[in-house]
C-alpha cells in the first residue's frame, strides 16, 4: 500500500529549498535531498502537480517540469491512478563507500572499530560450545553483561543494581523499544532541536507530536523555552543528549541539567538520556555522568547506552537502564518487536568491558586527530564558516552563514562528499544555516572533503539568486 504526502507537508519539508535557477531545478533537488535523507520514504505518492503548485506559490508547469527532472534521475516515476510515485533508492544515492570508488561517505558519524576487537572476537568464539548451549531468546540481558554494566555506572556515580539494566539490539532498538511502550498517539514529547535523526523518526512513528527545544553551540540548551514547553504542554517524555550532543557538540552544564531535571519532575516527564556519544571525550577521557544529581532510584530518569561508537557501529549491543518497575513493562513488550538480543554479541560485549580505560584513550586520540584536521582544514579553506570548538563527540555543527545547506550537500554529492544536510537534524524543517561534520573518517579523507566542500560552497553561492538568498556579508 502506497503512502501519500500532502502538499502542506511537503512544502514544509522542503524548507528554503529556491536557491537557484531554473526554479524548477531547485524544486526537483529540493525533493531529491528529501528521498535521500529518508525524509520521504521509498513508495510514497507525491502531491498533484496543481496541488503543489498552489502551496507553493509556482505556475503548474514549473512543478511539472520538476516531476520530469525527478523522473529522469530516477528518483520518481509516473504510476496509472497512482500519481508520481518515489523510487527506492540505488545504490549511488545511498550512498555506501565502496573500495572501487573515491567517495567519502560522512552521512554516518562512526569512527572505525577499536583495533583490537578482532582478538577479543577470537577469544570469545572460542567459547563456542557453551554459548550455543543457551536457548538464544534473551530479551532481557546475560546476568553478566547486566552486572558489568550496572557496575560501570556505579563507578560513574550512578549506584545501579543488574535489575535495572535491560540489554538490546543497539541504542536505536532501545529508543524504539522506549517509544513504543511509553508514548502513546498524540503524546508531546520534547526533543532538542538539532537532534539525532533516527530518535526523532521513532518517536513520529509511535504517533508523538514533537515539540522541539533549541540548543546552540554558543548558547546550550534555550532553558525559558524548555521551562514553558514543560509547564504548559506536560509532555510524557523528553529526549535528551546532555554530553557531546549530537549534532552540536555541546555538553551540558550543571546549572542546564538541574533546571530541566526540575521542570520535568514537575510535569511528570520521563528523561531519556541518551548517552551514546557519552564516552567520547577528546580533550579529556573520563566518562563524567550527566544528571547525577537526579536520584538513582528515579523511577522517571531513563539512560540509553551502546557500544555502537565508542567500540564498532557493526557491534549491535545496546542498554537501557532504568527503574525495575520500567524494565518489566519493556521486557513484556518486546517480544512483539524482536526475541531478544543474540549470545555471541552479548559475550563479545561482556569481555570488552575489562579494556574498556585502553578502548577510551584510543577514541580519543582518533578523534582528536579527526577534529583537529577538520578544524584546520575549514579555517584554511573556507574561513569564513562558523566552525564551534568541541571538547568530544562525533561531529562540529558548522554555521554556514546562509540558508545553503541542502544545496551545497547536493553540489558536494555530485562530487563525490556524502552529507546530511542541516534539515535533517531538525523537527521542524530548520537548520538550513548549518551543516554536520563528522570528523569520524580518516584525517586526509577529511581534508579532501573540504577541498570539495571549498569548490561546492563557491559554485552555489554564485548560482543562488539574491531574491532567495542573502548575501554572507549580511549574515550576523
Amino acid at each position: 500500500m502506497l503512502s501519500r504526502i500532502s502538499a502542506r507537508a511537503l512544502t514544509a519539508a522542503l524548507g528554503g529549498w529556491r536557491t537557484r535557477e531554473p526554479a524548477y531545478e531547485a524544486l526537483a533537488d529540493g525533493i531529491r535531498l528529501l528521498c535521500l535523507d529518508n525524509r520521504i520514504a521509498p513508495r510514497t505518492a507525491l502531491p498533484a502537480e496543481r496541488e503543489l503548485a498552489a502551496a507553493l506559490g509556482l505556475s503548474r508547469s514549473t512543478v511539472a517540469a520538476a516531476y520530469g527532472s525527478l523522473r529522469a534521475s530516477g528518483h520518481i516515476e509516473s504510476v496509472r491512478g497512482s500519481g508520481s510515485i518515489t523510487m527506492p533508492l540505488g545504490r549511488r544515492d545511498v550512498g555506501r563507500v565502496t573500495p572501487d570508488t573515491d567517495s567519502i561517505d560522512l552521512q554516518q558519524a562512526s569512527p572505525a572499530a577499536w583495533p583490537g576487537l578482532a582478538g577479543v572476537i577470537a577469544a570469545v568464539a572460542s567459547d563456542a560450545p557453551s554459548i550455543v548451549a543457551r536457548s538464544g531468546y534473551d530479551v532481557l540481558g546475560t546476568p553478566a553483561l547486566r552486572a558489568l554494566i550496572a557496575d560501570d555506572y556505579s563507578a560513574r556515580g550512578i549506584a545501579t543494581d543488574p535489575s535495572q539494566i535491560m540489554v538490546t539490539t543497539g541504542a536505536q532498538s532501545a529508543i524504539h523499544l522506549i517509544a513504543g511502550v511509553l508514548v502513546g498517539r498524540g503524546d508531546p514529547v520534547v526533543l532538542e532541536t538539532p537532534t539525532y535523526p533516527h530518535a526523532a523518526d521513532a518517536f513520529a512513528a509511535a504517533g508523538a507530536r514533537l515539540i522541539g527545544v533549541p540548543v546552540t553551540t554558543q548558547d546550550g540548551w534555550d532553558l525559558d523555552r524548555a521551562t514553558q514547553v514543560f509547564s504548559r504542554s506536560l509532555p510524557v517524555l523528553a529526549y535528551l543528549m546532555p554530553r557531546f550532543q549530537n549534532p552540536t557538540g555541546r555538553t551540558m552544564r550543571p546549572e542546564e541539567q538541574q533546571t530541566i531535571l526540575t521542570a520535568a519532575e514537575r510535569a511528570g516527564t520521563f528523561l531519556v538520556l541518551d548517552e551514546t556519544t557519552a564516552d567520547l571525550g577528546i580533550d579529556q577521557t573520563s566518562a563524567e555522568a550527566s544528571f547525577a544529581i537526579a536520584p538513582a532510584s528515579s523511577r522517571t530518569v531513563l539512560r540509553v547506552g551502546s557500544l555502537g561508537k565508542t567500540v564498532w557501529g557493526g557491534l549491535r549491543i545496546g542498554w537501557i537502564r532504568a527503574d525495575p518497575d520500567v524494565i518489566r513493562r519493556l521486557v513484556a513488550a518486546r517480544p512483539a518487536r524482536e526475541l531478544g538480543t543474540p549470545e555471541l554479541e552479548q559475550a563479545i560485549a561482556a569481555a570488552l568491558f575489562a579494556h574498556m580505560p585502553a578502548i577510551r584513550e584510543q577514541r580519543s586520540a582518533v578523534l582528536r586527530e579527526g577534529r583537529d584536521a577538520l578544524t584546520a582544514a575549514l579555517s584554511a579553506h573556507i574561513p569564513e564558516w562558523q566552525v564551534p570548538s568541541t571538547a568530544g563527540g562525533v561531529a562540529l555543527w558548522v554555521g554556514l552563514g546562509a540558508p545553503l545547506s541542502s544545496s551545497l550537500v547536493l553540489r558536494a554529492r555530485n562530487e563525490g562528499v556524502l552529507l546530511s544536510a542541516g534539515p535533517r537534524f531538525s523537527i521542524d524543517g530548520g537548520h538550513e544555516r548549518h551543516l554536520r561534520l563528522p570528523f569520524t573518517a580518516p584525517a586526509d579523507q577529511l581534508v579532501r572533503a573540504v577541498e570539495v566542500l571549498s569548490r561546492a560552497w563557491d559554485r552555489v553561492r554564485g548560482e543562488t539568486p539574491a531574491q532567495f538568498g542573502e548575501p554572507l556579508e549580511a549574515v550576523v
